[in-house]
């Protein structure tokens, strides 16, 4: 069955590329292709002093500036020289993800077909090497990763919505405003907002339709989505998100799916549109709900896995990613899905850790997020802005304090009280210097009662939790290390009775965020 391609996809841009060895094209911008079959190009030009790279999806049984690609099934993109173009002219296509961006140069032009050929017999055999080892390095990692997630990709709660939407993990594509989105083209989705299911600092969240008989909700199945809606005068913060969005390497099933974003103009609106959970954040779940031990092992693992995946260098494959801050980890910025495993959303606050970033620009980030949640060093305007760990660590705090939340309302506990946010005792939104005085001046933290840990799973939960909100943020886990730490507990989750949650879970839940 055809796949559309992920391809770096940029109109015409200068480069300082030379044309000769290898070079990256620059393009900062991942598009998937708009049909099934195309596969990625990468054009080289110069004319005169002009120097410039394009980069497109294009189907192969159509020429390209009078040109047939007839290399399209490489899994590289090797540059060959096309004379009588007008100007200095290479070109290149390849059928793997992104493969158009990394080039390669070569000597060969159109008029050497024998030499083409005696090339390529010769790199068969080390093609078919380097695929078969590739292959089963990835395989392999595949099946680590499945072996030791397995038991969160289904709970107990088997919960269906026929409004919910399909979730297609290559469903994403390129539009107008910015790449990895769903619409191509330049004209703006066919969606009805649907009723408002949650509100913050920055913007509105909306339950949302692809109207009935768009393209996109006839061939990907999605129906319901969320709509989060920024005003013209919040554009930096949607910017920012749409920017933390566009990343395909953010792409994990414990983060929110994301479709596209679009400027609306009529309107005055800037749009994010992302999958729709109806079970609602995670706040509104717990106060809702009391969980099982198995409830509380989903929720948490999947947990640690998104904010692991977020802080990690590297993807599943072992290619090199930017690492993420969230900057803003609280229950109500989490989202409960149907299999009772977490996802993060809200990444307006959220950072890149581009190792290229200098003191300066970590700076200007300033104290961002949640007083509530905010780790003593972020209260007290002190972290390390030296090593980027600094922001990861802050994170892993923000972390504790919502397992803390989610063991509250668990039956392993033995009584359950009312929901309650960590710090309880204080007001509802308390100011930064209320939490100053608990966190720094009191060193106070949410209280953990000797019953809690009468149970095996919760006491190990509990002292992770203890590891993570450690005053000393150098003495704190990696969400790594909790991810792995709830891995090693499956064991206890086979010998629990798996119950369901005591109370009847809702269709859907409207959210009101704590911002």
């Amino acid at each position: 069955m055809p796949i559309r391609r992920l391809c770096r996809f940029c109109d015409v841009q200068a480069t300082n590329c030379t044309g000769t060895g290898s070079c990256t094209v620059e393009c900062n911008k991942t598009s998937i292709c708009e049909e099934d079959g195309q596969v990625c190009v990468s054009i080289w030009r110069k004319k005169d002093d002009n120097v410039t790279f394009d980069t497109v999806c294009h189907d192969p049984a159509q020429k390209l500036y009078g040109l047939v690609l007839e290399d399209y099934n490489n899994n590289k993109c090797v540059m060959k020289e096309k004379m009588g173009m007008g100007s200095q002219f290479f070109i290149c296509s390849c059928n793997e993800d992104e493969c158009n961006d990394h080039i390669f140069f070569s000597s060969i032009t159109d008029k050497d077909p024998q030499v083409v050929a005696v090339v390529l017999v010769s790199l068969v055999p080390l093609l078919v090497l380097a695929v078969v080892v590739i292959s089963s390095f990835y395989c392999y990692r595949v099946y680590r990763q499945r072996q030791a997630h397995s038991k969160r990709k289904k709970s107990p709660l088997d919960f269906s919505d026929a409004h919910a939407i399909i979730m297609d993990e290559e469903g994403s594509d390129s539009s107008s405003t910015h790449a990895n989105n769903l619409n191509h083209n330049t004209e703006l989705l066919p969606i009805e907002l649907d009723v408002l299911v949650g509100k913050g600092r920055f913007a509105e969240v909306y339950k949302a339709k692809l109207k009935q008989g768009s393209s996109v909700s006839e061939e990907q199945g999605f129906e319901t989505v969320a709509v989060k809606i920024f005003s013209y005068e919040e554009y930096a913060s949607w910017k920012n998100e749409k920017d933390i969005f566009s990343d395909a390497d953010l792409r994990h099933e414990n983060v929110l799916h994301f479709l596209t974003a679009e400027e609306r103009k009529v309107q005055r609106q800037y749009w994010l549109i992302t999958a729709y959970q109806p079970r609602g954040n995670l706040q509104e779940f717990l106060s809702h709900h009391i969980l099982s031990w198995h409830d509380l092992w989903l929720l948490g693992g999947s947990l640690a896995c998104g904010v692991a995946h977020l802080h990690s260098d590297t993807t599943t494959c072992g290619r090199y990613k930017v690492p993420i801050a969230h900057r803003d980890i609280k229950s109500s910025n989490i989202l409960v899905k149907s299999d009772l495993t977490c996802c993060l959303c809200d990444f307006g606050l959220a950072l890149r850790l581009d190792n290229t970033l200098s003191v300066d620009e970590l700076a200007n980030s300033g104290q961002v997020g949640t007083a509530r949640y905010m780790a003593p060093e972020v209260l007290e305007s002190r972290i390390n802005l030296e090593n980027i760990e600094s922001f990861k660590q802050a994170d892993v705090y923000s972390m504790a304090l919502v397992l803390w939340e989610i063991i509250s309302r668990c039956s392993a506990i033995g009584e359950v009280k009312e929901y309650e946010p960590p710090f309880g005792n204080l007001r509802e939104h308390p100011c930064v210097e209320s939490m100053k005085d608990s966190v720094l001046r009191d060193r106070g933290r949410p209280e953990i009662p000797n019953s809690w840990i009468n149970h095996t799973g919760i006491q190990t939960v509990c002292a992770s939790i203890e590891d993570c909100w450690d005053h000393d943020p150098e003495a704190r886990l990696t969400a790594q290390c909790v991810a792995e730490r709830f891995d090693d507990m499956e064991y206890l989750d086979k010998l629990s009775d798996r119950s369901d949650s005591e109370e009847k879970i809702p269709e859907e839940i409207f959210v009101v965020d704590e911002k």
